[in-house]
């Protein structure tokens, strides 16, 4: 089915420049997966606008069609992939589509499982010629990208008897590394489970407690020599060994009852994770300690200090970048290593803030739908450009993407392409 589409031409020249934080590449990269490489939130373009024009940058293409939902984007091979709550002859059920990015007609789209009051959270996880994602009631299923041939499913339920911590519906993408799929069940025994990427065989699973899953998607650390999944989940944050699935370590001083959302973020022996909901935020050391590994808190700040809602927060240099508050996205930036706040700014947008770095700038992107381009350095809070896209009903709480020097921002059933280029 093709979707309704409004198309505005602009093309305008790239200069590369070299990327000051040591990824190095002007090269464009796909965006395979939610928050792009290593889930981090950091683009690696250069040559982008240092500063938005009035108004904002220009807009090239619209889609309207998406349906319901909060599900981001993955760029591959020509392929945008995404997720919506869509009414297929009569009947509105959850579905994983693909558009061809250059003339935005819709290649497929294959039903996922039953809608869901205001859609899907998942962003689609693309490995190659297969693609992975996670439907709002715990259904996980494998599809070729190509063609949208589902390959194997699951249920979360079903299969690995999972629940979630709170009743807003499971929110992850799954994690590719290697030849495994990694997910979060939920279940007593499958708090994280790993899979066989191609048949979706069980290969273990890891019990934290039963406290149910949380509402952030995993990550990977290399953390005292041991490969492990770092994943927040209803009692805190944990990790499980690469290998076997062994619970390493737990740290529960972040959980509430509420929700667990933000991804956390990994450096060496260090992880720095966040909650809202009258929690905070902490700085995790991990040490060996024989056949384990032992948590040392290094410091840990309360929810007056910092608590990032959701819409993320990104790793620069030594400091941290993202929204404080609980509904709001007041901007911040915090020392790492020792949780001091370098400046905290008043919100210049409304409600929570997704974030993207990209350039020496970071885009908040709030769930109003405003757009605001500030500056990546810890010297002082300043903006550079700001503008409010056009929006749909709810919340605007898809993260931004960048790709081949196009800023992407969905709000529920429509999706936006700007030129972002300098």
């Amino acid at each position: 089915m093709l979707r309704t589409i409004r198309t505005f031409l602009l093309v305008l020249p790239v200069t590369a420049i070299l990327f000051w934080t040591g990824l190095t590449s002007a090269q464009v990269e796909d965006i395979d997966q939610f928050r792009g490489p290593n889930r981090a939130g950091l683009c690696s373009e250069t040559g982008l606008l240092q500063e938005w024009p009035e108004g904002g940058p220009e807009l090239l293409w619209q889609i309207e069609g998406l349906g319901d939902g909060y599900s981001s984007v993955s760029i591959v091979d020509g392929r945008l992939i995404t997720m919506g709550d869509l009414d297929h002859d009569g009947e509105e059920k959850q579905y994983v589509m693909a558009y061809d990015l250059q003339t935005r007609e819709e290649l497929w789209s294959t039903l996922v499982g039953p809608e869901h009051r205001d859609g899907p959270r998942c962003t689609p996880t693309v490995d190659g010629d297969l693609t992975y994602v996670v439907g709002t009631s715990g259904d996980l299923l494998c599809v070729k990208t190509e063609t949208g041939e589902p390959v194997w499913s699951k249920n979360f339920g079903e299969d690995f008897n999972g629940r979630m911590m709170s009743g807003w519906r499971y929110s992850e993408s799954p994690l590719v590394d290697g030849d495994k799929l990694l997910v979060t069940p939920g279940g007593p025994d499958a708090m994280m489970a790993a899979l066989d990427k191609k048949t979706g065989e069980t290969l273990w699973t890891c019990a934290a407690d039963d406290n149910g899953a949380g509402y952030s998607s995993i990550v990977v650390s290399e953390a005292c020599g041991v490969r492990q999944y770092v994943q927040v989940y209803g009692h805190g944050i944990f990790s499980a060994a690469a290998d076997d699935g062994r619970l390493l370590w737990k740290y529960d001083r972040v959980s509430n009852g509420t929700a667990n959302i933000t991804n956390p973020i990994v450096r060496d022996d260090y992880v720095f994770v966040t909650t809202s909901y009258r929690t905070g935020s902490a700085l995790l050391h991990l040490n060996s300690n024989g056949d384990g590994i032992a948590v040392t808190e290094v410091w840990f700040v309360d929810h007056n200090v910092f608590e990032n809602h959701h819409g993320g927060v990104v790793l620069l240099g030594d400091y941290i970048y993202g929204g404080d508050g609980q509904n709001r996205g007041t901007p911040v930036c915090l020392e790492l290593m020792t949780g001091e706040i370098a400046w905290k700014a008043d919100p210049p947008g409304r409600g929570s803030a997704a974030v993207l770095y990209a350039d020496g700038q970071i885009i908040f992107r709030y769930d109003s739908g405003e757009t605001f381009l500030i500056e990546a350095t810890p010297d002082a809070f300043k903006i550079n450009g700001r503008f409010e896209p056009p929006t749909d009903r709810g919340k605007a709480w898809a993260h931004p993407v960048i790709h081949d020097g196009k800023l992407y921002l969905r709000h529920g059933n429509i999706l936006c392409c700007f030129d972002v280029k300098e």
